[in-house]
């Protein structure tokens, strides 16, 4: 898609929801932008995850078990078996102090760099970018299952995903959305070619990867210049949160929000997430919690132990 075409259609989609809004529908459409400050002025002030998680090394790409008791993340920390590897750190409870992180170990890990991991809902499946041989691209995103979803060390060999996600770009930040609405797409991720910027993209895949038709770029959410990567959603697909170094934001990158209605309509034009969560710095990589109430990100910014870490943020119920 050129640029100009891009711009036309994510204009014409905003154009739809606000020109054919009934007044309910615009007082609605109104109230999600509103809501934007309310969403984000209700962050916490980040915290840096502490020495037992961040090196430094390059810690980056966090996602959360459903239960909140396992974290993963990618490092190039040593004892590693690439460049980048995928790591889990669990705790006994969610006030509990995260453990010594461990290596995932050779079931997904290569002498490649495996890195931004992203977990089903059920515990069952995760999603990871990696450059091993074999892949069609720059970078493929891969999908390894588990019978125990308690069992941190239990994954499967790896499968990559269908042509319809993988292509001769680069894939990467892959989000699966198990949702309790029935909508079209429920894998999100990010499309780099060679030499180009990255866009967001969403596509239809079985529990099995199998894709269900070719994945489809975001408009609304995709700047025509700028790069857009690692989506990240709220359970009920009507909140992302993504990163990008587009006009208008604080730092190197920032993190960008928008919401939707449902998860049959489009995005609302995305907004810097402000500070606390951005700073001067790169955020990078957001993973929202499951529930949404809890936000991790990589950031080389003020307090971290060197390269990028992991911090967290958390709001409270009312400011969803």
């Amino acid at each position: 898609m050129t640029t100009t075409s891009r711009t036309l259609v994510a204009v014409a989609s905003v154009a739809l929801v606000l020109g054919c809004a009934t007044e309910a529908d615009r007082s609605i459409t109104g109230n999600l932008a509103a809501d934007y400050t309310s969403h984000f002025s209700s962050w916490s002030e980040p915290e840096n995850l502490g020495s037992i998680i961040n090196t430094t090394f390059n810690e980056q790409g966090p996602t959360l078990s459903n239960d909140e008791l396992s974290l993963y993340f990618g490092s190039d920390r040593p004892g590693g078996i690439g460049g980048f590897d995928i790591w889990v750190s669990e705790r006994a409870c969610k006030t509990c102090a995260w453990e010594t992180p461990v290596n995932v170990g050779p079931a997904v890990n290569t002498t490649s760099d495996e890195t931004g991991p992203g977990l089903s809902i059920d515990g069952h499946l995760l999603f990871f970018r990696s450059t091993r041989p074999g892949g069609a691209g720059l970078g493929d995103v891969f999908l390894s299952n588990r019978a125990n979803p308690k069992d941190d060390f239990g994954w499967g060999v790896p499968v990559a995903l269908g042509p319809d996600v993988n292509t001769a770009a680069a894939e990467a930040g892959a989000e699966f959305l198990q949702s309790a609405e029935d909508g079209a797409a429920n894998l999100y991720f990010n499309r780099a070619p060679a030499g180009g910027t990255a866009d967001l993209y969403a596509a239809a895949i079985t529990r099995g990867g199998e894709t269900r038709g070719p994945a489809v770029l975001i408009s609304e959410l995709s700047d025509p210049i700028a790069t857009d990567q690692g989506p990240t959603l709220r359970s009920d697909g009507r909140e992302v949160v993504f990163f990008s170094p587009r006009p208008g934001g604080i730092g190197g990158a920032d993190l960008w929000t928008s919401t939707r209605r449902s998860v049959h309509d489009p995005w609302t034009p995305p907004v810097n997430a402000g500070a606390p969560l951005n700073s001067t710095a790169a955020e990078q990589q957001p993973s929202l919690s499951s529930g949404g109430l809890t936000l991790l990100f990589a950031s080389s910014r003020a307090g971290s132990f060197g390269g990028t870490d992991i911090w967290m943020s958390t709001r409270a119920r009312g400011a969803q």
